[in-house]
C-alpha cells in the first residue's frame, strides 16, 4: 500500500481555497472593469480622453502618488534604520506610532492634517503665514496625505530584510577600510534594494487610490486640487457610468505598467539570489 508521501498535506485543497477567493476578491472584479471598458464606444472614449479636467486629476492622482512614494522610500529606510539600528528611548513607542496610519480611518487622517496644515493650524500659520508655503488646499497637501498613509508600508517592508542582514559583511567591509558611507552604500543598499522597490510599488498603490485622506486636504478645485477618485465619484453620482469606467480603466492600466516596470526591475536581483 503506497503511503502518501507529501510534504504539505492538504496542499490542494489550500491552494485552491486561495485561489478561489482571489480570484472573487481581486481578479473577478477587475475582470469585470476591464471587460466594461471594452464595450464603451469611440464616443466615450474621446470625452474622456478629451476632457481637460480629467487629464489634469489624473496627472495630479498619478504624480502626488510617485512623489508620496519616493518621499516615503527615503524616509521610510529612515526610519526601518533608526528602530533597528539606534537605541531609540521609548522605542515600543515609536514603533507603534509607524502603524498609526493603518489603525487610523482616513477621514480623520484628513481632518487631522487640514486642522494642522491650514492657514490658521498649528503648522500652517508658520508655513503659510510666515514663509508663503501654501500647503493645505493645495497639491502640496496632497502630497503629504498621502506620505502619511504610505509611509508604514515601506517601514515595514525594509524593516525585517535590515534586522536579517549579516553585521559581519558590514564589519568585514570597515575592517579593509571602508567608510561608515561606502559600507552603506556598497553593502547595504545593494541587500536592501529589493525591499526598497517593494514597499516603493506598494506606497504608489496604496497612493493612487487614496481617496478619503485626501479630500479633505485637497480642496477638491477642478483642474487644480481634483483628485481621479474623486472625479470617479462624482461620475458616479451622477450616473455618468460609462465616464466612470473608462477613468477606472486608464488608472488600472498605468498603474498596473508602473508595478510591471517595478517587477521587471527587480528579477536580475532574484535570479542572482536563485
Amino acid at each position: 500500500m503506497r503511503r502518501n508521501t507529501r510534504t504539505l498535506p492538504g496542499f490542494g485543497l489550500s491552494l485552491g481555497i486561495t485561489m478561489s477567493w482571489l480570484g472573487l476578491i481581486a481578479l473577478v472584479p477587475l475582470m469585470a472593469l476591464c471587460i466594461r471598458s471594452s464595450s464603451l464606444g469611440w464616443t466615450a472614449w474621446r470625452a474622456v480622453l478629451t476632457d481637460a479636467r480629467v487629464l489634469a486629476a489624473l496627472r495630479l492622482s498619478f504624480g502626488a502618488a510617485l512623489i508620496a512614494a519616493f518621499l516615503n522610500t527615503i524616509f521610510g529606510l529612515c526610519v526601518a534604520w533608526a528602530l533597528c539600528r539606534c537605541r531609540l528611548p521609548l522605542a515600543a513607542l515609536w514603533d507603534a506610532i509607524v502603524d498609526l496610519p493603518f489603525a487610523l480611518p482616513t477621514a480623520v487622517a484628513g481632518i487631522a492634517l487640514t486642522a494642522v496644515y491650514a492657514q490658521d493650524g498649528w503648522l500652517g500659520r508658520i508655513l503659510e503665514g510666515r514663509l508663503g508655503w501654501k500647503i493645505a488646499f493645495a497639491p502640496a497637501g496632497i502630497v503629504v496625505a498621502l506620505t502619511f498613509i504610505g509611509l508604514p508600508f515601506v517601514v515595514r517592508t525594509v524593516e525585517p530584510v535590515l534586522e536579517a542582514l549579516d553585521r559581519e559583511l558590514e564589519e568585514a567591509a570597515e575592517c579593509l577600510g571602508a567608510t561608515p558611507l561606502q559600507v552603506f552604500w556598497r553593502v547595504v543598499l545593494p541587500a536592501l534594494r529589493p525591499a526598497l522597490l517593494t514597499g516603493f510599488a506598494m506606497a504608489f498603490a496604496r497612493a493612487v487610490g487614496e481617496y478619503g485622506s485626501v479630500v479633505f486636504i485637497s480642496g477638491n478645485l477642478p483642474g487644480k486640487t481634483e483628485i481621479a477618485p474623486l472625479l470617479i465619484v462624482g461620475k458616479l453620482e451622477q450616473y455618468d457610468y460609462a465616464g466612470a469606467t473608462a477613468i477606472a480603466s486608464i488608472m488600472l492600466a498605468v498603474s498596473a505598467l508602473l508595478l510591471a516596470a517595478i517587477t521587471w526591475l527587480q528579477l536580475p536581483r532574484r535570479k542572482a539570489q536563485a
